[in-house]
């Protein structure tokens, strides 16, 4: 290092402080609660404002930095990617997709300028190589999962291309042992990506479209209000464990399509721009109070053990406020009983949360007395119960949850998947549970019913436009269906609930009249309480506008024919 002086000296101290404390904030994170609200926005403001101020000294000293202590590229590239991780983790506690756009901001900036692109030939101030390299490829996957959640598709497909050309350099040169583990991430993101296009939607050139399903003013079904619809949707929890099913960091394809249903789009002005930084926790006013959210506050559980599940239920549960809805989604493998079943809630078995049972090892004589320890059991949701709750279960032991009683007056709905699908349909089992398809994209889940791979822009715009005068004419005929009040109409006032809850008829009445779904009733979805048949799942006016959708689409020797009345 060459000779400096007093001001100099000063300037390398204070920055490598700040780069240690930093560090420390930052690894300190991981030993934060996941759950609740206040634990940890404290803390989160804390490392937001040290790494404000490492990024603008950095930036207002560079050239002593980059001539006395030879600050590398890496190493600014390393501060900007822990600033997008920051970003990313507050949006994973918030919900709120502007903080995603600031992960993607940073992100995006480390790969236009090229942070990391001199790293085999830079000195690495005590560390190897190799350990830079890995620092770059799980950058590259953490920028793939934040580009995957935005729907930037076009980019993350350059970016695997990237990621696949640099986990082939780093294994050839540094480590050939870590070959399998980095051909996994990559295969996991391949098959994500290849299951995730279940339908290409092509524009006037035959290119594949990406098409949002976030919320929007245009996505929002009407509906005519009533003081009973006093509701909101305030917590969300969603709980994958499929062994099958696709997934990519911790996120199975239904995880990932659900998360998406229960967000807003992000507003085009972020309120903050690239290599910036907010002078205090982002989403906090003065007196530590969250400023009014746009999207639901949601929890991401991939396997987590019972225990943990029922820790965060019970913290969405305690954090409702006042006409505070709370809404469980569940997409897991369902675990049956060993022995025929009685009426006990804990004796028809329920969802995996952990793993699949495994026998008895310990030779414990009371054998199948013993229930198994990471299964959500319909009884174990009934504490939950005192408080509104809106369930939704995609398994194929989801008829099970239609054994919880009502015991508290709160309002309570359950919907469940078809606890099969057709043979013709079994290959959709990776791809995704067909329930949670109809609640993601409603549009989506007929076109694959109909075996349709790709459809142009111009049929899809319109068909949406039929999906949409579905859902306001089931809104309407919703809101007027006699001794409904108590169970339904609270959770309609909430956009996302409601959404929800008109695609999930949506699907009963789709299932109901297709060929292979309609006379077998283990394939078709139920709910909790019934949704009324005669005064609306069978109602001719939303018949009508379906078989409208499938003509539309040229998918009438898939369904049933249409009655006269209908026609």
């Amino acid at each position: 290092m060459a000779e400096l002086d007093e001001n100099e000296r000063r300037i390398i101290n204070e920055f490598c402080q700040l780069q240690e404390k930093s560090k420390q904030l930052f690894n300190g994170l991981r030993d934060l609660p996941q759950y609740g609200h206040k634990q940890w926005q404290a803390y989160f403001g804390r490392t937001f404002d040290v790494y404000t101020k490492l990024w603008k000294f950095q930036q207002q000293h560079r050239q002593i930095l980059d001539v006395k202590y030879d600050l590398k590229r890496w190493q600014i590239g390393e501060i900007a990617s822990k600033i997008g991780q920051l970003y990313y983790h507050y949006y994973l506690r918030t919900s709120e997709t502007n903080y995603l756009n600031e992960a993607f901001s940073f992100y995006s900036a480390i790969r236009a300028r090229s942070y990391y692109s001199r790293i085999t030939k830079e000195d690495h101030h005590g560390g190897s190589k190799s350990d830079l390299v890995v620092k770059k490829l799980r950058y590259y996957a953490r920028f793939i999962v934040v580009c995957l959640l935005l729907k930037k598709m076009k980019l993350v497909r350059e970016l695997v291309r990237e990621l696949s050309k640099y986990v082939d350099e780093y294994t050839s040169t540094y480590e050939p042992d870590d070959q399998l583990e980095w051909s996994l991430v990559l295969g996991e993101i391949k098959s994500f990506l290849e299951a995730d296009a279940i339908l290409n939607i092509l524009d006037a050139d035959s290119n594949p479209m990406v098409i949002s399903h976030r919320l929007s003013p245009l996505t929002t079904p009407p509906v005519e209000k009533s003081p009973a619809m006093d509701l909101t949707l305030q917590e969300v929890l969603i709980f994958g464990n499929n062994n099958d099913q696709v997934k990519f960091s911790e996120l199975t394809l239904d995880m990932f399509r659900i998360l998406q249903t229960l967000e807003r789009e992000p507003q085009e002005d972020a309120s903050y721009q690239a290599y910036s930084l907010p002078s205090r926790t982002p989403s906090m006013e003065a007196n530590d109070r969250p400023l009014k959210r746009e999207n639901p506050h949601k929890y991401l559980l991939y396997k987590p053990t019972l225990s943990q599940l029922l820790v965060f239920l019970a913290s969405g549960f305690k954090e409702l406020p006042l006409n505070g809805a709370l809404l469980l989604y569940i997409s897991a493998d369902g675990l049956f009983p060993s022995s025929s079943s009685s009426e006990d809630r804990y004796d028809m078995g329920g969802v995996c949360t952990n793993s699949k049972r495994e026998p008895d090892q310990s030779g414990n004589k009371r054998g199948s007395q013993v229930k198994e320890l990471n299964c959500l059991y319909p009884g174990d949701l009934i504490p939950f119960m005192r408080k509104p709750l809106f369930l939704i279960v995609d398994s194929d032991n989801s008829w099970v949850f239609q054994s919880v009683p009502i015991l508290f007056g709160q309002p309570l709905v359950i919907l469940m998947s078809p606890q099969d699908v057709p043979s013709q349909y079994q290959d959709l089992h990776p791809k995704g549970g067909l329930l949670t398809l109809f609640l993601h994209s409603p549009l989506t889940a007929i076109c694959v019913l109909g075996k349709i791979k790709e459809i142009p822009y111009h049929l899809w715009e319109t068909g949406q436009a039929f999906v949409d005068r579905f859902l306001a004419e089931a809104s309407r005929l919703l809101t007027r269906v006699k001794g409904i009040e108590s169970s339904y109409l609270p959770f309609l006032g909430d956009d996302f609930l409601r959404l929800l809850l008109l695609r999930f008829i949506f699907c009963c009445v789709a299932l109901r009249l297709h060929r292979a779904f309609k006379h077998w009733p283990a394939l078709l979805p139920r709910s909790q309480p019934p949704l009324p048949e005669s005064e609306l799942l069978l109602q001719t006016s939303l018949e009508r506008a379906m078989y409208t959708l499938i003509d539309h689409l040229e998918l009438s020797s898939v369904f049933i024919e249409p009655s006269r009345e209908i026609l």
